[in-house]
């Protein structure tokens, strides 16, 4: 029996992990970074190890520290969870040397399955060996690893060599592993996928399908199971292939056998991943099972029932991230200082690896936490995670919660017409500032002047003049005087009450509440018109902050990668030619020049940290150049 066990990982998977080990009544450690010394999940651990460095090659993907880590916390298990080491044989082979039990698949199996190209042969697939003309779009994947890093769609033969060098630099760096390799791409394509568990004694369960068709970058953002809308013969085929797959390579524990389906319901198989997915709490709600409790029994060579149990209901799931879509789904970092999703309601899960006042920080995944619902029907579950998340308070970095809500209520989505291009038709509309905007810069312009106790500030202005208040593109304004606030401009609104952290507004004969909540020069406002979070723009503009016309500013903090080959001050560079390589949350993002001209300076070095709107480099426009 498992007395303690390790988690070789981070966040929100080690916490959720945690949580079983204390109903089963097992010990557990943690490993952690530097920069997650006091993460989430080291707070909740037993006992915990640390790892010394910051990056991930440095820390969670060393596989010896981790055995060295068990050994010396007195584990006798270690669970890997996924990403990082979660798929790496090596790692399983030293976890089980040491004498250690390894809550997974065989090393021999994942050694099968973990290569995505030696899966495909072993499923009689093989990939693209040369591209041409007639084979595009084609799509570049990391043969190790999964979370779509290393991928990439190329739709021209000019841009094949550029994306396999950026798809191999990223997998190496997320994965200790550079191998990429090409596949034809399905246009139009459901992502379904299978969740197997299997045992020492001959058993494989398929439970279920989940559709994880909603991604960006190739990362899932909403899952559900069961996948709707698929033919009953064609989810037997599913289910016959995912255990065909686990019972060729003796697997044992739980795993995901991923297609693609065509528009015309054809199943195409895609990988295996061997180990616990990021969605599966959605197969949990449905079958009311707890996989992680169900591994950890497996490992210890218990048999499974002979049948696997029904299902019922249905279940849906959102990642909630820090990142910005409408400006290229650029991560984000800061303080969360709040994090509240309303948990009381049946048939509502929340997963998490961090807490108010946690900062999220530029080394690993940008993903917050997950929001999971639960209900008799695809409706109600749909309606039900919506209406949680439109409530959830989360202040702090950009998120993509409101996006959520609007991809939830959509209605591609709700009519269940599912495909990977779901994002690439449909995310300019999604996110589109709603009209709430308006009226949360108001609410918090009165709050403001309510926590200074109505007085007019630092400022002498003549009676008939209005207080002027100035969030974003927003410019509010407003009188105080006995009768209480008016607000100009803005046609159909009265204001009912005002407190610093309370608002109430009269729109169109409707009275609605606004939440505020300052920290420091943000201002975030709750509503049920959405959530928004606002910076007051300063009275005066400081001189230092103007940037010079063709500036590049990092759009977030990270790590200089790269730098373009050739390049330097008085260079001509092309509009859209990429310039610099930043690493961030173990995504690459390339900062492309905004116009062709001349480059006249460039500060960006490979390896040098910068921060958020730090100056990488100038181009001047060829007009202005000549």
């Amino acid at each position: 029996m498992i007395q303690s066990l390790l988690v070789a990982n981070r966040g929100e998977i080690a916490c959720r992990v945690f949580r079983t080990c204390r109903e089963l009544g097992i010990s557990t450690v943690a490993v952690h970074s530097d920069a997650d010394a006091s993460a989430l999940h080291v707070r909740e651990a037993d006992a915990a190890v640390r790892l010394p460095g910051a990056a991930p090659a440095d820390t969670y993907l060393r596989g010896d520290l981790i055995v060295k880590a068990a050994l010396a916390a007195g584990a006798d298990a270690v669970h890997p969870g996924y990403g990082f080491l979660s798929e790496n044989a090596e790692f399983a082979r030293a976890v089980l040397d040491a004498g250690l039990v390894w809550i997974g698949p065989p090393p021999s199996a994942i050694e099968a399955m973990a290569s995505k190209t030696r899966a495909k042969e072993l499923m009689g697939l093989a990939p693209l060996a040369e591209v041409t003309e007639a084979d595009l779009p084609v799509l570049v994947k990391a043969a190790a690893g999964g979370g779509g890093r290393g991928m990439r769609i190329v739709r021209s033969l000019s841009a094949l060599a550029g994306e396999l060098e950026a798809a191999r630099s990223e997998a190496a760096s997320a994965f200790g592993d550079g191998e990429v390799f090409l596949e034809p791409y399905i246009e139009r394509g459901r992502h379904v996928e299978v969740q197997v568990l299997a045992d020492a004694h001959g058993t494989v369960w398929a439970l279920g399908t989940r559709d994880c068709s909603l991604q960006r970058r190739h990362q899932k953002v909403i899952e559900e199971s069961p996948a709707p809308g698929l033919a009953p013969s064609l989810v037997e085929t599913l289910h016959e292939s995912a255990v065909s797959a686990a019972r060729a390579v003796g697997y044992r524990g739980a795993g995901t056998v991923e297609f693609l389906v065509s528009p015309d319901g054809r199943a195409h198989f895609l990988e295996m991943n061997t180990r616990l997915q990021v969605e599966h709490p959605v197969t949990e709600a449905v079958f009311g099972l707890d996989l992680v409790a169900l591994q950890l029994r497996v490992a210890e060579g218990a048999a499974l029932p002979e049948a696997a149990p029904r299902a019922s209901g249905h279940a849906v799931e959102a990642r909630l991230y820090a990142e910005d879509p409408s400006k290229g789904w650029t991560p984000q970092t800061g303080v969360l200082h709040a994090l509240e999703v309303p948990g009381a309601a049946p048939g509502l899960r929340v997963d998490t690896g961090y807490g108010a006042g946690d900062s999220i920080g530029v080394h690993y995944d940008p993903m917050i936490a997950k929001v999971i619902a639960w209900a008799p029907t695809r409706d109600e579950a749909v309606r039900r995670l919506a209406h949680a998340l439109r409530r959830a308070r989360v202040h702090g970095p950009v998120t993509n919660r409101e996006l959520l809500v609007r991809s939830l209520e959509h209605p591609e989505f709700t009519g269940a017409q599912l495909d990977t291009g779901f994002y690439e038709r449909n995310l300019d509309a999604l996110t589109v500032p709603g009209d709430g905007e308006r009226y949360a810069a108001v609410a918090a312009a009165l709050a403001d002047a309510a926590s200074r106790g109505g007085r007019l500030g630092g400022w002498r202005n003549v009676a008939s003049q209005p207080q002027l208040k100035v969030y974003g593109e927003h410019e509010v304004r407003y009188r105080a005087g006995r009768d209480g606030y008016v607000v100009e401009d803005v046609a159909g609104l009265r204001v009912v009450d005002v407190a610093p952290d309370r608002v109430r507004l009269e729109l169109d004969g409707v009275v609605r509440n606004f939440g505020i909540a300052a920290h420091g020069d943000q201002v975030y406002v709750d509503s049920p018109l959405g959530t928004c979070t606002l910076t007051a723009r300063p009275r005066f503009a400081d001189p230092q902050d103007r940037a010079l016309p063709g500036s590049l500013l990092a759009p977030m903090p990270g790590t200089v990668v790269r730098v373009g080959d050739g390049l330097g001050e008085g260079v001509r560079v092309t509009q859209g030619q990429p310039l610099v390589w930043l690493e961030a949350m173990k995504m690459e993002h390339r900062i492309v020049s905004p116009a062709s001209g001349i480059l006249t300076a460039l500060h960006a070095v490979p390896g040098r940290q910068v921060e958020v709107g730090a100056l990488l480099a100038v181009v001047q426009e060829e007009d202005s150049a000549s």
